[in-house]
């Protein structure tokens, strides 16, 4: 295999996954009473990992001195990505999170959305960065 072949792995040439628009509620709408699109971006396996990490503990076995377990916190994970990916609205705004009267990007999504949007809305996330089969769905499998 040629040297040039390496040539579309490069960076440079890798095409970009695009931020998509998406209604994650008809509650939000502008002057015209049409609903507000959030724009939602992937982001890297990397920074993925990051988020993961900082949702995962460690939990001491019970039956094992010394022996831990890892575990990852999945509702604190799917919020965290949620809110990584979250482009517009900027749930960072001190503004936007005083309005709801409380602190975290991730915090504010849980507030601003009913139960049924938050759903469909980490649906999406999942969706966009590429997992075919939602987080929630794996948790399930892995608990039957």
């Amino acid at each position: 295999m040629p040297n040039s072949s390496l040539a579309a792995f490069l960076a440079e040439n890798a095409i970009k996954v695009e931020n998509i628009k998406f209604i994650a509620s008809k509650r939000f709408i502008d002057s015209k009473g049409n609903p507000i699109e959030w724009e939602i971006s992937c982001i890297s396996s990397a920074e993925d990992e990051r988020i993961r990490k900082d949702c995962t503990k460690r939990v001491p076995l019970s039956n094992k001195r010394g022996a831990f377990n890892l575990e990852t916190d999945y509702n604190l994970y799917l919020g965290k990505l949620a809110a990584r990916c979250t482009v517009y609205p900027d749930l960072n705004d001190v503004t936007l999170q005083n309005s709801y009267g409380v602190m975290g990007a991730d915090t504010l999504l849980k507030k601003m959305l009913t139960a049924g949007e938050y759903a469909e809305y980490l649906i999406k996330i999942q969706e966009i960065n590429g997992f075919d089969v939602t987080l929630d769905e794996k948790v399930a499998e892995a608990k039957n």
